[in-house]
């Protein structure tokens, strides 16, 4: 993103000599005085010389690092040319995707009046959207995340930021994994492979096999690459939404399960798969500063949380009503494996977690190869580095999803200590510190609302999720 304005240097040298003052333009050659109070005024002249020269080259230091930070923008240019449909589809593509595998789920062990729960999470992650904007639009130099917490609350607030959003990124990235491993043991069941030298199942090997096939995808150093597998993720998304659909329409499965009313105990932990459905806010700046008219950003925001949170409403009711309290975590395991659609919806659940695994990494490549890799090191060499550290931190995942394979718990863990912080808290802690002066009471009491609620659920759906999965944990899992 390119500043509106560039920082001007003062362009000024130190000077000594008394007639060469920034401050002081007084004739002195004019006034008739005697040489003592000449002295004396040469002196001080001379002091405030000195001081006004160090302002000066403190500023033109400082304006120096802009112009250097600017020269690093321009190297990489974006271009403000995302139109409002581009903007709301980037937008839409963001926020769906894993969690709508569970919005079935989550509405038949809440309760079907937990709905008003999903549709009310959807419209505050809306307006915390609308506060990213307005941060934005206050300080046009930030040009990401991270930057909205330092504006907000200083080095503070960019390791706050920072740390909530690599949290998320890993965890998510375990929970697709878990992911791909439900849905290859459903699409080849009834397959055995065995090997001698390792007891993993064939489920295991299986998911194995495909993050090796994923690997070298996090090698590449020119992610535009791998910009196309955005596209991909969303297309499969669609496809799993299309698939449901057809299986409730055609699919010869009557949509007469009774979805309960409201099941208390279970809302602290559906919260969580509620809020991480709708957790996208890392990318929204950068959306943002992509558009041709960010006056917009309000109502890109509006339309696609609308269009998101019907499309979630409308697959938790086909889901919950098509299956009742058989339905799975993923919907796409409930569903009839001998239809044609069903096998469509399984390889879709299994390639989109292929179609994320570089692109979630990249933020973290950019900033090993930017910010903690020194400049002088050879280019070579960084990809060197970034490969090996992103191939092992992938192998990683793939040991913890294989060791924890409760989708479930895992995801409502991510969405209840991570996500709530990234789509609620946050932005409507950093609103509050950068506009204190400017806001009316009503702003802050919503505002404060806001956070309430969602440290509650937090803490709450934290607790409850982090307790399932150790209640579970060991027992044998099922895809």
């Amino acid at each position: 993103m390119f500043w509106g304005k560039n920082s001007k240097s003062s362009g000024k040298l130190p000077c000594p000599d008394s007639d060469c003052l920034p401050h002081h333009h007084h004739q002195i050659a004019n006034e008739t005085c005697n040489e003592d109070i000449l002295a004396q005024k040469t002196t001080i002249s001379c002091e405030v010389c000195t001081k006004q020269s160090n302002m000066d080259f403190e500023e033109t230091t400082k304006d120096l690092e802009s112009l250097v930070n600017e020269k690093a923008l321009n190297e990489h240019p974006k271009q403000n040319n995302s139109s409002f449909l581009h903007a709301v589809i980037n937008m839409i593509g963001m926020l769906i995707g894993l969690g709508q595998l569970s919005t079935p789920y989550a509405l038949e062990n809440g309760g079907w009046t937990s709905v008003f729960l999903l549709v009310g999470l959807g419209v505050a992650c809306a307006y915390s959207s609308h506060l990213l904007g307005k941060c934005l639009e206050k300080n046009p130099r930030s040009r990401d995340y991270k930057d909205i917490g330092q504006t907000a609350f200083g080095a503070k607030g960019r390791i706050i930021a920072a740390t909530f959003i690599y949290t998320e990124i890993f965890m998510a990235l375990v929970s697709y994994t878990i992911s791909l491993h439900d849905n290859l043991a459903t699409v080849f069941l009834g397959t055995h492979i065995k090997l001698s030298w390792t007891n993993l199942t064939t489920s295991q090997i299986l998911t194995t096999l495909a993050i090796l096939v994923a690997l070298p995808s996090l090698w590449l150093r020119d992610l535009s690459s791998i910009s196309f597998l955005s596209s991909g993720g969303i297309l499969m998304s669609l496809l799993i939404f299309v698939t449901v659909a057809y299986t409730a329409i055609f699919g010869g499965v009557k949509a007469n399960q009774t979805i309960p009313a409201l099941q208390l105990q279970n809302i602290p932990a559906i919260s969580g798969l509620y809020f991480f459905s709708y957790a996208g806010h890392i990318v929204f700046p950068n959306i943002y500063a992509a558009m041709k008219d960010p006056s917009k950003f309000t109502e890109v925001s509006i339309v696609s949380f609308t269009l998101v949170t019907f499309l979630y409403t409308a697959l938790a009711f086909m889901g919950a009503k098509l299956f009742g309290p058989e339905v799975n975590s993923q919907i796409t395991l409930s569903m009839p494996r001998d239809h044609i659609v069903t096998k469509i919806a399984l390889w879709a659940t299994v390639l989109t977690p292929m179609t994320k695994y570089a692109l979630e990494f990249a933020p973290f490549a950019i900033q090993l190869e930017h910010n903690i890799l020194p400049p002088s090191m050879k280019s070579r060499t960084k990809t060197l580095i970034r490969a090996s550290v992103g191939s092992i931190l992938l192998l990683l995942i793939l040991v913890l999803a294989l060791s924890v394979p409760y989708f479930e718990y895992v995801l409502s863990l991510t969405g209840s200590l991570v996500s709530v912080g990234i789509c609620s808290i946050l932005p409507c802690a950093f609103y509050l510190k950068i506009f204190w002066n400017q806001i009316s009471k009503p702003v802050l009491i919503l505002n404060m609302i806001l956070i309430a609620i969602g440290t509650l659920l937090g803490v709450s759906g934290t607790i409850s999720s982090f307790k399932l999965l150790l209640e579970n944990f060991g027992r044998p899992h099922s895809a």
